[in-house]
């Protein structure tokens, strides 16, 4: 169930982008980029599994050594005898250990992990104040960049969707015809104008669950991961069918080195799962095989990812693949069924909805935590009002600005993912491995550390993740110069 989950979480809207990334950068560099940063993700993800073993180890431990030191009092105050004390203490064991536990005679592995450590507990616990903050400012980056993606593709997916369903052109979205922002949608109304109106609604609509908690979400999430399932089997039999009859497209070139600035962001963003690590892997109850069993949901992350994107490339011509890839699904040559156009058009709309407010919640709850100090409160102004604002309005914004989907997917997984899925794992493992040392001496062995256990991966995983930072920076600079 925990693997299913992680699938789910890792193909999400990142997927809807990919298409059009492989067409721009070539069938074969877009091939073995993405195989290379899948290999890449997996790795980061073994990282962070040691990481939260290592964190476990080091509160069980804490737990012991501060349960000694209250024995030690309890003993010199009263007589209280070893029955009770060990009755007290496996009462103290059951109510922490989960309920998916599998309960085994004997003690457990100091390294099991049995307790949920959050990405940012582990920050506080092996980086220094300086790594805590920068943690918290790069996945507040990453929220907001999250938050920008949704708020711009919902009002796109409905401009798409009901400027074409109206007047001269309808079903017309797909069939190759490039409309402006400033093209007529309906009457005296501009495409950007109706994407700005529909904008203005999401946010009215979604915005103030902000200020509020997001929690019962369970059958929402089982409706929109359905719907997702639908919605990609229907993209790739509709393709895989115009293929077979003779009628696709595509002609897509093999290399095209412009295109890999936009490819590499849409891949991280598209492994994107190490920040909800903690959520899926802790409730598993057999945790041996986990790192094999991960790397078969990877391989077939991989296979459905390029599955997608080769029938998408080679059924659309280039120039005809819109950012969001449920839209040319919206042309009534591709398919004559009013129904499956809408619903893969408005597909999108319902799946990010339900996401929105839980991203924006996270976001919120990570901005009270970077400013907040140890017992302290605050005013009910900066707690319900302050929070809430500063983590809606940014991505709002920039979705007023700019709808390119393709450019802020690229943007967002180029920079803070970078951040989330290369940098933080490989210094987690290597700041982790040291304190597990420190704390237990050098032979003690974490039973889940990482499969990449030499210094060298670490190394490795850092100077590429550097070294992405320095390449998407120089070819924004360089392609882009009137930024």
């Amino acid at each position: 169930v925990g693997l299913v989950y992680m699938f789910n979480l890792i193909v999400g809207t990142g997927a809807l982008t990919m298409p059009k990334a492989f067409a721009t950068a070539g069938w074969l560099v877009s091939l073995v980029l993405l195989m290379f940063l899948g290999f890449m993700s997996y790795m980061t993800t073994t990282f962070v599994v040691e990481a939260m073993a290592a964190a476990n180890a080091q509160l069980r431990w804490k737990r012991m050594e501060k349960r000694k030191e209250d024995d030690e009092d309890e003993d010199s105050s009263s007589g209280v005898s070893d029955s009770d004390v060990l009755l007290q203490d496996g009462y103290e064991r059951a109510e922490t250990r989960p309920i998916l536990s599998v309960q085994r005679r004997g003690s457990p592995n100091i390294f099991e992990i049995t307790e949920r450590v959050e990405m940012g507990q582990m920050a506080s616990m092996f980086f220094n104040k300086v790594g805590v903050n920068l943690f918290y400012f790069c996945i507040i980056i990453y929220l907001y960049g999250d938050l920008a993606i949704y708020a711009a593709a919902v009002p796109v997916s409905l401009m798409q969707v009901t400027c074409s369903a109206t007047g001269n052109h309808s079903c017309s979205v797909g069939d190759g015809t490039k409309y402006n922002d400033t093209d007529k949608c309906w009457g005296p109304i501009r495409r950007i104008d109706a994407y700005r109106l529909y904008l203005a609604a999401f946010t009215l609509l979604l915005g103030p669950f902000t200020f509020f908690n997001v929690q019962k979400t369970k059958y929402l999430q089982i409706m929109t991961s359905l719907m997702r399932w639908i919605a990609f089997i229907l993209m790739i039999i509709l393709a895989l069918i115009r293929i077979s009859r003779g009628q696709a497209e595509g002609h897509p070139s093999m290399a095209q080195l412009s295109g890999i600035r936009n490819l590499f962001g849409v891949c991280v963003y598209s492994f994107m799962c190490q920040h909800s690590l903690p959520s899926l892997i802790t409730p598993i109850s057999k945790k041996r095989h986990v790192n094999k069993l991960v790397l078969l949901d990877y391989i077939l992350i991989l296979a459905f990812y390029s599955l997608l994107s080769f029938t998408a490339i080679y059924c659309f011509r280039n120039d005809t693949l819109m950012d969001m890839y449920t839209l040319n699904f919206t042309n009534c040559e591709i398919i004559n069924v009013a129904f499956i156009r809408y619903f893969l058009g408005l597909f999108p709309v319902f799946t990010i909805s339900t996401n929105f407010p839980i991203i924006a919640v996270t976001l919120r709850n990570n901005w009270k935590t970077l400013f907040h100090r140890e017992g302290g409160t605050y005013p009910w102004v900066v707690d319900r009002i302050v929070f809430p604002a500063i983590t809606l309005i940014p991505p709002v914004l920039v979705a007023f600005c700019t709808h390119d989907l393709e450019s802020l997917v690229g943007i967002t997984g180029a920079y803070a993912g970078n951040g989330i899925q290369y940098l933080i794992p490989a210094f987690l493992a290597y700041c982790s491995r040291k304190d597990t040392q420190l704390v237990f001496g050098s032979g003690t062995v974490n039973k889940h550390l990482s499969p990449f256990r030499h210094t060298f991966w670490i190394v490795f995983v850092l100077i590429w993740g550097f070294s992405c930072f320095v390449f998407v920076t120089a070819n924004i600079v360089l392609s882009e110069p009137k930024l």
